[in-house]
């Protein structure tokens, strides 16, 4: 059973989902990629999970870095989990480009920046596994599917430096996209 809720935060709502004790999705209203198939899922607002989760997201948009102390099982295929398990070791308060991921799969097995653009911008589960982190190679802010507005808000709340050209253009409300 898949047991889902919206929770508040200071960037709107979001419909969180679970399984098997372990977070799916997280969702900002009206997020490019938002599930279609919902109409079995059960709303339990008082799902142990999901109050553990609004506790971190809490701690979060208060500007702190919250360990995870619940799994996550996001929903994707094997690449796409390949290039979400990248993401969780980006650190708090620091960015990667789709170009590093890409280069740090081609280890692995071959993969180029516009895939891992890809499945960073179908990742279920928004802040948690830290897409937000990604940019484009030259500093540049690029696409989020919860919306740029709320990409800059995160990058924010993790005071992440900005090049002052990119800080410009936030502030002229101009946003310069590259890659994917």
């Amino acid at each position: 059973m898949i047991y889902t809720s919206t929770l508040k935060t200071p960037l709107g709502p979001i419909t969180v989902a679970a399984e098997n004790e372990a977070l799916t999705g997280l969702w900002f209203f009206n997020q490019k990629y938002y599930p279609c198939q919902t109409a079995e899922w059960i709303d339990k607002s008082d799902y142990p999970l999901f109050k553990s989760l609004d506790s971190w997201l809490g701690d979060y948009f208060a500007g702190k870095n919250p360990k995870l102390d619940f799994k996550l099982n996001p929903w994707g295929t094997v690449f796409q989990r390949r290039v979400w398990n990248k993401l969780l070791k980006i650190p708090y308060g620091k960015t990667s480009t789709y170009g590093a991921i890409a280069a740090q799969l081609e280890a692995e097995k071959r993969s180029s920046p516009r895939a891992v653009g890809g499945a960073v911008g179908h990742n279920p589960i928004s802040i948690l596994i830290p897409c937000h982190r990604v940019i484009g190679s030259s500093g540049n802010i690029t696409g989020y599917a919860g919306g740029i507005d709320k990409k800059l808000a995160l990058l924010r709340i993790e005071q992440i430096f900005l090049s002052p050209q990119v800080r410009d253009d936030i502030d002229k409300g101009v946003f310069r996209t590259e890659g994917p």
